[in-house]
């Protein structure tokens, strides 16, 4: 009798200290107090030598522990799989209690795959022999691993010890969960105080601010601009939030403010101002305001003071970083290093000032917020926009060979600038620092935008696309996207039968146009021309344009965001319900685009549209390949305009000239006899023009550019090839019947006109 007594008071103490921690488990604020400082205690409780607590990471199927190594925190990862003692209690959730982990036998009864890791005890000195191992869920949702480890009798850890353990697990779990969820709350809680505005707008909601704080860029460039690039937030609405947070003015970048006394400026280097996020602003009644990222931090504050002590009051002004950025570069770039007064050989000449690296590794430690740099590449851009220029090539090459600047001047490329090769590794990055685009990035390509007027003079929008090459190098790509008005119907330089036909396509109550082409060949100059005839007050016209480059009154105009799910075929679904007359789709990239283009076209809307095709013919073709029902497309289409882009021989100085009689027998052969014959053009009084060259149009014969057509017209003839899905050729010949001139016709016919000249045209067509 008194031996059961003895035997129960052992329990209810061994009960007693079990509950105590259980709570202090349940008190603990944080998971680093229950996986390192209190476990060693739980240990006791089983009179074990080791135990560990597994949590389980199930985006990257793990188990993860944390042991004190020293004065240092250490992380134990096992998979959860059938393979490991605590992976297989993981992945079957079962309790294991095993006698001796080095018995293979035991292991096997187990399970088949089951494996004692003995690394770990080579590496420490210390020998696993029994194991228990208990599964931690919460709501059938796994949450760890307890792990004890050696049972200080020798003996194997016995029924007792497993029902307390699995108690043990449970509160484990419990207690785990809750400090997550308290942890995900307060992180919320914060979220939500800095954004009250924009959630009593009903601009974002709880899912948006948890879906924004997993996002994998938010430790790069930070919560608000993930709002706004990621999930539609306007630079506008956050500017008013964190105004209202901050409980301060909120500034833009305006280009036009005038910079501060040089003086001032000289007392902080530019490289800590961007580091910072901080910089003088204004002068006001003698009052020092400084704008700053976060108006909030008084750390920064008092070192503002300290460097300017005559300023009495300072007032600190809330902006965002890109908008410092630009603010930095405007007061830092006036003077006498200003990059609108300077060449690009005297910038160039600076950087050859520097000290020549001796070896090109050297090259990568130049940086790219250098000041010569920001107005090297401020200054090829400007030169780009002034010469009318369509893209700009950066082009750097492996070794010691000069970076090579390039610039595509009426469709032909031409070398800008060589820039010494230190440099390569600069002008990337700071490219890459103007569009947002990650710098560190140099294995795979990125895309991104310039908004350039937060950077210099000019208003313009730059496209950049950034593509890996040879020797650890990135080529990068700035296309100049310059906004303007429509060029007039008129202007386009259609022949009279092409512009009479394809006017009176667009002013058809319903249908489907499209105008094709290779990139950059002029589609969506002339879809909006074309859109201008139509373009009254009585008409509902909605666009969707990536980017938006031109524009009209008039239009609805929408850009598309394919990174957010908003893409060509999400916008026109929304046009649908937005009662339009007109809708015009910025490319049918994929088959959901053009099928619901066609269905429109079909349910009473005109369609205008473009698409990446070689001739007008093959557009067809190409269409049906997307699996586009023959019937509905051929009772939607209208017409099908191809196009290109010759350059225009330069009227000052070209010379005309008789051809021979074998050239123009061979013009005659190439244009077609038959067609020729068709056209009532003599041979004797043909007249073609050479490209000679004169100061205005800078020696090389050619000054702009102008456009080469064939128009497809949606026939009844052309409607029953189309249902039949009849080959290229068959299509192309029904089209030459119905009136079409080929794309090199037109250009040849041009040539009789003096406005190109043959080997332009052969450049760009082929039939």
């Amino acid at each position: 009798m008194a031996q059961e007594t003895d035997i129960l008071k052992q329990q209810l103490e061994y009960r007693k200290r079990l509950m105590d921690k259980i709570n202090e488990i349940h008190s603990a604020d944080n998971l680093n107090t229950i996986l390192i400082h209190i476990k060693d205690s739980i240990a006791a409780l089983f009179s074990a030598e080791r135990i560990t607590i597994y949590l389980a990471d199930s985006k990257r199927n793990l188990l993860v522990s944390k042991v004190m190594s020293g004065n240092e925190v250490q992380q134990i990862v096992v998979p959860i799989s059938d393979a490991s003692l605590s992976g297989y209690c993981a992945t079957t959730g079962t309790v294991i209690n095993v006698k001796d982990a080095y018995d293979l036998h035991e292991l096997k009864m187990i399970g088949s795959n089951l494996k004692f890791d003995v690394s770990w005890d080579k590496k420490t000195g210390f020998t696993t022999k029994q194991v228990l191992c208990v599964p931690m869920k919460f709501q059938k949702t796994l949450i760890g691993v307890v792990q004890i480890i050696n049972h200080k009798t020798g003996t194997p850890f016995n029924e007792t010890d497993i029902s307390y353990a699995m108690e043990l697990a449970t509160s484990l779990s419990i207690a785990i969960h809750n400090i997550y969820r308290l942890s995900v709350t307060t992180k919320v809680i914060r979220q939500k105080s800095r954004y009250n505005y924009l959630l009593d707008k009903n601009l974002i909601d709880d899912k948006v601010l948890e879906k924004a704080s997993n996002h994998p860029e938010v430790a790069r460039i930070g919560f608000d601009s993930v709002l706004m690039r990621e999930f539609g937030v306007s630079k506008e609405d956050m500017a008013k939030n964190l105004s209202f947070y901050f409980g301060t003015e909120f500034v833009g970048y305006e280009p036009t403010s005038p910079p501060l006394d040089e003086e001032l400026l000289k007392r902080v280097k530019v490289e800590r101002l961007l580091k910072e996020w901080w910089v003088p602003y204004k002068i006001e009644n003698g009052i020092l305001h400084i704008i700053m990222d976060d108006p909030t931090d008084l750390a920064r504050h008092d070192m503002i003071k300290f460097i300017y002590p005559e300023y009495k009051r300072i007032s600190c002004i809330a902006a965002f970083r890109e908008d410092i950025q630009s603010y930095i570069n405007l007061f830092y770039r006036h003077g006498s290093s200003g990059v609108t007064s300077s060449s690009i050989n005297d910038l160039i000449s600076k950087l050859d000032a520097n000290d020549e690296p001796e070896i090109d590794q050297e090259s990568q430690k130049v940086s790219e917020q250098d000041s010569v740099i920001v107005q090297l590449v401020n200054k090829i851009i400007i030169d780009a926009v002034q010469s009318k220029v369509s893209d700009i090539h950066i082009e750097p090459f492996p070794g010691k060979e000069d970076v090579r600047v390039r610039m595509r001047v009426d469709g032909r490329c031409k070398v800008y600038q060589m820039i010494p090769y230190k440099y390569k590794y600069a002008i990337t990055s700071r490219i890459k620092i103007m569009c947002g685009l990650d710098i560190s990035e140099r294995r795979k390509p990125q895309d991104g935008k310039i908004d350039f007027k937060k950077f210099g003079p000019i208003d313009v929008e730059l496209r950049v696309a950034t593509v890996p090459t040879a020797g650890q190098l990135e080529d990068v790509v700035m296309r100049v996207l310059a906004s303007g008005e429509p060029i007039p119907f008129d202007k386009l330089g259609l022949t009279e039968r092409n512009r009479r036909e394809l006017e009176t396509c667009v002013k058809q109550p319903y249908g489907l146009v499209l105008v094709v082409g290779p990139t950059g060949s002029g589609k969506t100059t002339t879809l909006h021309s074309a859109i201008s005839v139509i373009n009254t007050i009585d008409t509902k016209i909605w666009t969707a344009e990536d980017p938006v480059e031109i524009t009209q009154r008039g239009l609805r105009q929408v850009q598309v965001h394919p990174k957010i799910g908003f893409t060509f075929a999400a916008a026109l679904r929304s046009f649908l319900r937005a009662d339009p007359d007109v809708i015009m789709v910025g490319e049918m990239r994929d088959q959901e685009t053009a099928e619901i283009g066609v269905e429109s076209s079909l349910t009473g809307h005109l369609v205008f549209s473009t698409l990446h095709t070689n001739s007008a013919p093959e557009t067809i073709t190409r269409l049906l390949d997307m699996e586009l029902d023959p019937f509905n497309f051929s009772d939607a289409i209208l017409c099908i305009l191809a196009q290109r882009l010759a350059r225009r021989i330069c009227g000052d100085c070209k010379q005309e000239y008789r051809p021979s009689d074998k050239e123009i027998e061979d013009l005659i052969l190439e244009f077609g006899e038959e067609d020729f014959k068709r056209t009532g053009i003599n041979p004797a009084d043909i007249r073609l023009y050479k490209a000679t060259g004169c100061p205005k149009c800078g020696d090389s014969g050619y000054k702009g550019r102008l456009g080469l057509h064939e128009l497809l017209l949606g026939t009844d003839p052309m409607k029953v090839l189309i249902k039949r899905k009849s080959e290229i050729e068959f299509i192309r010949k029904q089209a030459i019947a119905d009136g079409m001139t080929t794309l090199k016709q037109d250009g040849i016919l041009k040539c009789f006109q003096g406005l190109t000249d043959l080997k332009e045209v052969r450049k760009v067509c082929i039939k």
